[in-house]
């Protein structure tokens, strides 16, 4: 997409990450919807039918959600099974977490491969557009098959089987291959080891891919398993280097494995540099000596002059460049991105040692990107980086000296950043830019491939040729060949390892292959300078990662195992466990580093909005409660460290800002509370709490009267400064208040707890008084900002969003239950609707993240007559109050969640299921829910719903552990987690008695009191409490339909341990 004319608060060079939809483009949306909703066709209808007059508010009152629809929230279902074009989109993160983003695809095929330290930046664009499988290097495996005088080769991927299934239970995806005509099946097993609280078992550089091969025949089968990968060290700057690419073969006793590594070549004296050939300064008005087919390129290289202002300073040479962002006649940015076609040059023979050029626009590999033809094949190719402006960029041709060649810039890309530009094209001696060593450069490190348990008929080669993969993998030497193999940049380098298999009818055989890689040279931004990569502060090679994934396997895929298990070992629906979990899936995306001194950094979503942003991330619950120490450092280091300043304001960016935001800041003091809640002991709190005090401190002086609410500037997550009196940024800093005046008291400084008592009392009465309309929460505009944006009387869907966090904090009410409950189902009618294609189509600004067609729970409608859409604009961009028009997933997350806490549990169910069918493969990829930015962190809010559903509450340094069930009280189980260690709970309730269960199942779990919601108007009389070997000495307290369980000593289980309490 292109630069908007306003600078994006993210610092994003988008318009708003994301392309807007002209009237054609709604229609063609509105078509694309209608196809990806055929899979619902075998099923009931979600809701329906509507007439035109039901949409007369276009969000209609009456929902008119089916009935089976509405019973498959609750009933717990049957897993979800991708087949068929459903396998098309499907992109499973299974490497560790902050090691870059590699995907299972649906046919188990490994694609993306973002693991290169190379920025790829997103928008907004891949919900409408969904990402399909690509892969930059050859990778794969493949099945030989001798069984009655028979042998055939199938590639383990959509090309060798008739019939593939792919099932995702983050962080396992699991592949069936089946076909009549073969007498084999296979299931792969593909995931990186991921343990809740263990950050360094769950973020290694690694994928574990586990095939298991089946004889459904009647006849022994002889089989041989494969796997091969291409040596792509350096696979972006070969172009501009010379050097070599090494593979070799390591035997241990544990593994077998194929080390593919780069390597500098021995020095030579270059001759004298020849003079440069200018090729093509595009300075003139036509493309003379170039051919151009479709509409991008129009009729010749176009003035800088005349390009749109919002593109910026393009750079370039002269007054001309090739720029496909073509908007001559009219077009708005979506318009001129839609444009494609080709550009070849005239033929020349390749005489210079370097091609220099410069080059911008979208990083689409293949779709936006200059190449070099050679024989009628691209041999290399650039792209530009998600950034209009042009960079100088080089070709190292050597290898193609004496070849006629051409250059085709190619556009083919019609959605975000579907241009290119380029201009000032030289054949030189020398790089335009001096390339460095080798060594330092980002995509220099070691990959690797490793077959475990090895077996004397293992066979590995160092080089295969193309023309073998698959089927000549299994035509080399029988005995292979472990020589080290060596070729030079620009020629491709492919090893593999093999596995021999004797199977007797219905006999199978596992075989465990892992992929590996390890390149240091992170260097995320300018601002921090080469940062590392934490992974290369534990191991020196893409070897040793694999000999410590091997040395340590059995640990490490059990207790992944067991978490899998563990989570799905519930009585929740399937449906719900599967979408609450998967965003978890963001910490193994590029959305997410740890650098190599141990700081934890993350964008708003790949490489889109840089800073670990405060008041994006804070909705995220379920990084803090599955693996608290990357948020525990976020606190530490960067909230109450460098992003603080004296006066107790966090810039919510870090080093990437200058200024706090009300929410973000009200959310790094609530994210303070649930840190120490997560902490096992008090030390956490101690260390950060003068920060977190002066952090409050901050909020209490904005809050300029002192009634409770704030009502002078406030920045917040929708990018822009609101003024007057906010609803849901108040709420946060009452809840926020009532967190600090928790710790203080923790920390015991009652005076500071009673100031934030009082103004907490004061605020809970003003917000009611100033703000409740009688149906829900509203904000009042300021008279003297009339060019701020606010969304007056509209129905805000954060206004109650305080509460919320309250609920996760087990901080009672912030706000009163019944305008708290009122709000939330003002939001039901007013902003949910089954289908928001009526609503956009009357109401254009604002990005695609529900289709027409799709449903969701809208950013905020405007029921009331006194107030719309252009006066709650003010005089801001339309990008920024197009939100409003939105259907977000965090934000909906979060509602969803607050409304299972207050009871409302259909409506938060009907809103999470809507997100979770807007996800299924047949329309885009599960595993990557989109906003300003693919792997969105917002959407980690989904945890929070799970939680809510578990009605859990967690203080560690207290020891207090407790659980009200929203679904199936009277028969629940579900996963939970504490500060050191993670397990089962369980309730049942008969004969007049309710049973709970605390199973721990990983680590231990220390225990004062533990709290169980009780039936409607029960009245308990007697506990008993039981652990392992023993009565356990016990008091009860019953309060608001609560029994309270206090033990007199303190208990302490380790793992598969069990306690047990029965409640009469």
């Amino acid at each position: 997409m292109s630069e908007a004319s306003q600078s994006q608060p993210c610092g994003c060079s988008s318009s708003s990450c994301g392309p807007k939809a002209t009237r054609r483009e709604f229609l063609e949306l509105a078509g694309t919807a209608a196809a990806a909703t055929a899979w619902l066709n075998a099923g009931p209808a979600v809701a329906g039918p509507f007439e035109a007059k039901d949409f007369e508010k276009l969000v209609p009152a009456d929902k008119r959600l089916s009935p089976e629809w509405l019973k498959s929230l609750t009933a717990r279902g049957e897993p979800t099974v991708y087949r068929g074009p459903e396998l098309e989109k499907i992109g499973m993160p299974v490497g560790g977490f902050c090691a870059g983003q590699l995907y299972l695809g649906g046919d188990g095929k490994l694609w993306h491969w973002d693991i290169f330290n190379k920025h790829i930046g997103t928008g907004a664009d891949h919900y409408a557009h969904p990402l399909t499988p690509v892969s930059p290097l050859d990778q794969g495996f493949a099945l030989l098959i001798a069984a009655n005088d028979r042998t055939q080769v199938r590639a383990l991927d959509r090309t060798g089987w008739s019939e593939i299934a792919f099932r995702g239970e983050y962080p396992i995806g699991r592949v069936e291959y089946r076909d009549p005509q073969c007498p084999a099946s296979v299931s792969l097993e593909a995931f990186s080891p991921l343990v809740p609280l263990n950050t360094d078992d769950s973020s290694l550089p690694a994928t574990v891919l586990q095939f298991t091969v089946q004889n459904n025949g009647p006849a022994k089968i002889e089989a041989e398993l494969a796997g091969w990968l291409e040596n792509a060290v350096c696979l972006h700057s070969a172009p501009n280097q010379s050097g070599l690419r090494r593979n070799r073969v390591v035997r241990k006793e544990q593994l077998t494995f194929l080390e593919c590594s780069a390597e500098s070549p021995p020095p030579v004296k270059e001759p004298e540099p020849r003079p440069d050939v200018a090729f093509e300064d595009f300075e003139k008005e036509i493309y003379e000596g170039w051919q151009a087919t479709g509409t991008a390129f129009g009729s010749g290289p176009i003035e800088k002059a005349k390009m749109p202002n919002y593109q910026g300073d393009v750079g370039g040479q002269g007054k001309r460049l090739v720029n496909t962002h073509n908007t001559r006649q009219g077009e708005n940015v979506g318009g001129g991105d839609a444009h494609v076609g080709t550009l070849t040059s005239r033929a020349f023979v390749i005489e210079r040692n370097y091609i220099n050029f410069l080059i911008g626009g979208g990083a689409h590999a293949g779709r936006t990107c200059m190449n070099l033809i050679v024989e009628d094949k691209a041999v290399v190719s650039a792209t530009g980086a998600n950034d209009n402006r042009m960079s100088a960029n080089s070709w190292d041709v050597r290898r193609w000296l004496g070849k006629t060649a051409r250059l085709q810039i190619v556009d083919d890309e019609r959605g975000g950043w579907g241009n290119v530009g380029v201009d000032h094209i030289v054949f030189s001696d020398k790089p335009r830019v001096a390339a460095g060593p080798l060594q330092d450069e980002a995509d220099f490190g070691t990959l690797g491939l490793a077959l475990l348990a090895p077996q004397p008929g293992d066979v590995a080669t160092t080089s295969l040729a193309d023309s073998q993969l698959p089927q000549g993998i299994f035509t080399r030497s029988p005995a292979g060949s472990d020589a080290s193999a060596v070729r030079p940049f620009g020629q491709k380098l492919a090893g593999s390892l093999t596995r021999k298999l004797t199977l007797q009818p219905g006999q199978s055989a596992r075989v465990t292959f892992l992929v590996t890689w390890h390149f240091p040279n992170l260097k995320l931004n300018e601002k921090f300078g080469l940062t590392g990569r934490y992974y290369a502060q534990r191991f020196p090679s893409a070897l040793a990662v694999a000999e410590h994934l091997a040395a340590n396997f059995e640990t490490l895929c059990q207790r992944t195992r067991l978490w899998r298990d563990t989570w799905y070992d519930s009585t929740l629906p399937i449906w719900f466990l599967d979408r609450t979990f998967a965003n978890t899936s963001t910490l193994a995306t590029s959305t997410c580093f740890r650098f190599a001194s141990g700081r934890f950094w993350g964008w708003e979503g790949v490489g889109c909005c840089a800073g670990t942003c405060g008041h994006v991330w804070h909705y995220a619950h379920a990084v803090g409660r599955l693996f608290p120490e990357f948020e525990r450092i976020l606190r530490e280091r960067v909230d109450f460290g460098l992003a603080q300043r004296e006066d107790g304001a966090i810039l919510f960016r870090g080093e990437f800002n200058n200024a706090p935001a009300v929410d973000g800041q009200a959310g790094a003091i609530l994210r303070a509370c649930r840190e120490h809640q997560m902490s096992p002991d008090a030390a956490f709190l101690q260390r950060i709490w003068p920060g977190v005090r002066r952090a409050l401190e901050y909020l209490i002086r904005e809050d300029a009267n002192g009634d409770g609410l704030i009502e002078g500037k406030q920045h917040n997550t929708l990018d822009a400064d609101w003024y007057g009196p906010v609803a849901w940024l108040s709420s946060l800093y009452l809840a926020s208040l009532h967190a600090g005046e928790e710790m203080a008291r923790e920390v015991g400084e009652e005076a500071f707890a009673l100031q934030c008592r009082q103004i907490f009392d004061k605020g809970r009465a003003a917000i009611v008084e100033q703000l409740f309309d009688g149906e829900y929460f509203i904000n009042r505009a300021d008279e003297e900002h009339p060019e701020a944006i606010n969304s007056g009387t509209g129905c805000h869907i954060d206004q109650v969003f305080g509460q919320s966090w309250a609920y996760q904090l087990a901080l009672g009410r912030v706000l009163p239950e019944k305008e708290t409950q009122a709000a939330l189902r003002s939001l039901w009618r007013y902003n949910f609707t089954p289908d928001v294609g009526p609503y956009r189509e009357a109401n254009k600004p604002g990005r695609w993240y529900a289709m027409p067609g799709e449903g969701g729970l809208l950013m905020c409608t405007f029921p009331r007559a006194d107030w719309n859409y252009d006066k709650a604009k003010g005089k801001g961009p339309n990008w920024a109050a197009g939100y409003f028009n939105e259907c977000m997933n965090g934000f909906e997350y979060q509602v969803a969640g607050h409304m299972i806490w207050e009871g409302l549990v259909t409506e938060g169910l009907a809103v999470t299921r809507m997100i979770h069918d807007r996800y299924h493969a047949a329309r885009r990829n599960p595993w990557n829910e989109v906003e300003c930015g693919d792997h969105y962190a917002r959407s980690m809010a989904s945890y929070g719903v799970y939680l809510a559903a578990c009605g859990y509450e967690y203080h560690g340094p207290k020891g207090h552990l407790a659980f009200a069930p929203r679904l199936t009280p009277d028969n629940f189980r579900a996963a939970f987690t504490t500060a050191e260690g993670w397990g089962t709970f369980t309730q049942k309730r008969e004969g007049g008695k309710q049973t709970d269960t605390i199973e721990v199942k990983f680590g231990q779990l220390r225990l004062n009191s533990l709290e169980f919601a009780v039936p409607e108007n029960s009245r308990p009389t007697q506990a008993t409490a039981t652990a392992p070997g023993k009565s356990l000495t016990v008091t009860m307290e019953r309060k608001a339909g609560r029994a309270r369980i206090t033990f007199a000593e303190p208990v302490l289980l380790a793992a598969t341990q069990m306690l047990q309490v029965q409640i009469s």
